[in-house]
């Protein structure tokens, strides 16, 4: 058996003596909340390990090349409770050597957190904040965004509604500042693809407690009212990030129409029912480790994690700034069972990819559509183009 491993490391490229050598470690932090948002719906609750997960799963991914590269990987997760936390575990990862910190925080976290790991020359993967603002106007240099952006995930979303030829929207809102952000890329999004909204309403948040106070049978007999009136529509959307309402909506309408936005037909990086391009793979892998489904936070997680591992791999290095050097220049490209080789937008640091439209059981569609054309990538047909950027390549 010593003999064939020896061969299968030199047919992987890796010598005798690197195998033999002491790996180099190369650690990556992982900052996110101790505890997370419930959910409307009880099949969507998270478990203690929600992102964590595909965290240590790109670790293995990661450390099955170490092997024959010698290079060896280490997770330091750091479930946080307030910023302050998050401070204290970028020190630990700075005195730990870390080539990276995924961070899983909103977007005000975000860059407070971004700025501290800059002190220390560390490089920062966004996996939890979707604001555009972070990619057109504040543009932390030092952050590399894995989480699609709110525009990515509308123009995705309409792209698909143009192609179907359902232009007129029925919009509805929650009543939060996240859902009128969400709101707001859908009104953009409407007017590059030729959406129409005919009307947009907000559902207020009353402050009730969501699992007791909004039963279905009150919730089929408030919704379709609060719905009623509106003018002739193809379809709702609707913006609901904090999920007081949406996921009601469906099936509660007052007149017959899809939904879609953050209910329905859900613009997503990522879906358990996703097996195209070898996704089949990854899933069967995540149910086996952690018996549960993989959802899109593990994925955000995973494709961070796995992208600090490529690098080190391509570029032949343990060295944190040779890392983050290789994957801001031309040639890093990861692969994430998403049909493309996902690149890095030069000028604001976001990971372009395809964006899943699932529905509670299967994938309906990926965008971009076929149709929507670009210059110079059609994955970048969505979200803020480089021109429409105030970020400084």
């Amino acid at each position: 058996m010593a003999g064939l491993g020896l061969l299968v490391a030199v047919w992987l490229g890796a010598s005798p003596a690197v195998m033999a050598a002491e790996a180099d470690r190369i650690s990556i932090g992982y900052i996110f909340p101790a505890e997370r948002e419930l959910t409307l719906s009880i099949l969507d609750r998270p478990t203690a390990d929600f992102g964590l997960a595909g965290a240590e799963l790109a670790i293995a991914d990661n450390n099955t090349t170490g092997r024959f590269t010698g290079q060896e990987y280490k997770l330091l997760p750091a479930p946080v409770e307030a910023v302050e936390d998050a401070f204290a575990a970028i020190d630990a990862f700075a005195e730990a050597g870390a080539a990276a910190a995924v961070v899983d925080l909103p977007a005000e976290e975000l860059v407070e957190v971004a700025a501290a790991a800059a002190e220390r020359d560390m490089l920062v993967f966004n996996v939890g904040a979707p604001d555009d603002r972070l990619r057109v106007e504040t543009c932390p240099a030092n952050v590399v965004h894995i989480v699609p952006s709110r525009a990515m995930l509308a123009d995705a979303l309409a792209q698909f509604l143009a192609w179907k030829k359902w232009n007129r929207w029925f919009l509805v809102t929650g009543s939060h500042p996240e859902d009128a952000a969400f709101a707001a890329a859908i009104k953009r999004a409407a007017a590059r693809f030729g959406g129409r909204i005919v009307e947009e309403r907000v559902f207020e948040d009353t402050g009730g407690a969501r699992t007791t106070d909004s039963g279905h049978v009150q919730v089929q007999r408030r919704l379709p009212v609060f719905l009623q009136g509106a003018p002739e529509h193809d379809v709702v959307i609707v913006a609901d990030e904090s999920e007081v309402f949406g996921t009601y909506v469906p099936y509660n309408t007052w007149s017959p129409r899809p939904v879609a936005g953050t209910a329905g037909l859900v613009p997503t990086a990522w879906s358990p029912a996703h097996e195209q391009w070898a996704g089949i793979q990854v899933q069967n892998r995540f149910r086996d480790a952690f018996n549960r489904r993989m959802q899109a936070v593990d994925m955000l997680a995973w494709m961070a994690v796995r992208a600090v591992g490529e690098a080190a791999t391509r570029a032949s290095t343990s060295d944190p700034a040779a890392i983050r050097q290789y994957i801001l220049g031309p040639d890093f490209e990861l692969a994430a069972f998403k049909g493309e080789a996902l690149t890095i937008r030069d000028w604001n640091r976001q990971l372009r990819q395809p964006i899943l439209l699932t529905s509670d059981k299967f994938v309906v569609s990926v965008s971009p559509q076929e149709g929507f054309l670009h210059p110079t990538s059609f994955l970048d047909t969505l979200g803020y183009d480089r021109a429409e950027s105030h970020c400084a390549s």
